[in-house]
């Protein structure tokens, strides 16, 4: 079913606040980890400057616990299988409460 509908690709963290601010919980949410070119590469000590897939996942969970709002489907399409089952895990764990 949701093959069949159009999707609003959104490519970084800014993109995915400001999309659901302005247009509302999509129906369907398909993350992805690693959204930067150095995410691909191997981190140095300080960590990542841009934010992940898994920072618009934390997101988008406070964004619905602060509105009274039910987590939207999801799925994550990451080949990053540790940021994949972060992400899930993050997700799973609110729509449990």
């Amino acid at each position: 079913m949701f093959l069949r509908k159009d999707w609003h690709i959104v490519r970084n963290y800014e993109q995915f606040v400001n999309r659901i601010l302005e247009k509302g919980l999509p129906e369907m949410i398909s993350f992805d980890h690693d959204l930067a070119d150095e995410h691909y590469l191997e981190p140095d000590s300080k960590g990542f400057v841009e934010k992940t897939g898994y920072d618009c996942a934390k997101w988008l969970v406070e964004y619905c616990m602060d509105n009274y709002l039910d987590l939207p489907k999801f799925y994550s399409h990451s080949m990053n299988p540790v940021g994949k089952a972060n992400i899930e895990g993050l997700l799973n764990n609110f729509k449990k409460l």
